[in-house]
């Protein structure tokens, strides 16, 4: 019970919201508050100072931080340890993903190679994916966000070009290609901040210097091609991320060639690990192609 009191207190303390650490932590919030609270009733201290809806760390609680890391760390570690040990007949293996193109053709290989590994997959944008890497959550990041950092290897996945996705019926539909300010007198359908789709996106435009008529942003890429399929608005989407549909028309831009690059990554230190160079190795061509962060 105390682990688990303790790894809500470093998670409420890291991010500032119950609500957010409730989320990553996959509990309620009730249970989150309740198990903080549970620990300041039973040590007689107070972690946190409550104001509203405001949190901040309390003296206790900037002393606590640190140890509750380290241990936090230490048990990422053990994990890592056991989930990685022996002859690659078993473990398991936590994949992080932007989009399923790249990542689910290399875990259909490494799955005929290593059936008995489990692998998980987790989805989200480019940032969310970086951050459970780096916070030791998942163990193989697939990222469009290229990140030149010492601490993480990276490996070239393949280059995709972004098109325009609209309605059959919109106005730009009978064009085989546009340029950037077709988009001018267009509602832009656009994926969350963190997206690097929705980066890319905003270069693009701003380089043009084109305001699009309205702007509705949409949390998902899924979301976002249902919206265009409603003729809600158009989108800019990788091209490998269009789905076949006879609603929908794919444009390129006359203009412009906006890509992504999409990056497999894994942290330096853990190079060396079975699974983890098992899988990097199906990523990566005869010749190589794996890049560092810190020479790029």
């Amino acid at each position: 019970m105390l682990i688990a009191q303790l790894k809500s207190f470093f998670m409420v303390a890291r991010i500032g919201s119950v609500t957010q650490a409730a989320k990553r932590l996959g509990l309620s919030q009730p249970t989150i508050t309740a198990q903080i609270r549970a620990l300041e009733e039973a040590y007689g201290v107070e972690l946190f100072h409550r104001g509203g809806r405001r949190l901040a760390l309390s003296d206790a609680g900037l002393a606590l931080l640190p140890r509750v890391e380290a241990l936090v760390q230490q048990e990422t570690e053990i994990d890592f340890f056991l989930r990685h040990s022996g002859d690659l007949r078993t473990g398991s293996l936590r994949v992080g993903a932007t989009a399923p193109y790249y990542v689910l053709e290399l875990i259909r290989g490494f799955s005929e190679r290593f059936p008995a590994i489990d692998v998980s997959v987790v989805t989200g944008n480019s940032q969310e994916v970086l951050e459970a890497l780096q916070e030791y959550r998942v163990d193989i990041a697939t990222s469009s966000q290229r990140v030149d950092d010492a601490r993480l290897s990276r490996v070239l996945l393949g280059v995709d070009p972004l098109m325009l996705v609209v309605h059959r019926t919109h106005a730009l539909a009978g064009h085989t290609e546009v340029a950037v300010s077709a988009l001018a007198g267009c509602r832009l359908l656009m994926r969350e901040l963190g997206s690097t789709t929705r980066i890319a996106t905003e270069d693009m435009l701003a380089q043009a210097r084109v305001s699009p008529a309205a702007q509705m942003e949409i949390g998902s890429r899924e979301s976002i091609r249902e919206a265009v399929i409603r003729n809600l608005g158009v989108s800019v989407i990788a091209r490998h991320e269009v789905p076949s549909h006879p609603d929908l028309r794919v444009l390129g831009f006359t203009d412009a060639s906006p890509c992504l690059h999409e990056y497999l990554y894994c942290l330096r230190e853990r190079r060396g690990a079975r699974l983890i160079d098992a899988f990097v190795a199906l990523a990566e061509p005869p010749q190589g192609r794996q890049e560092s962060g810190a020479d790029r």
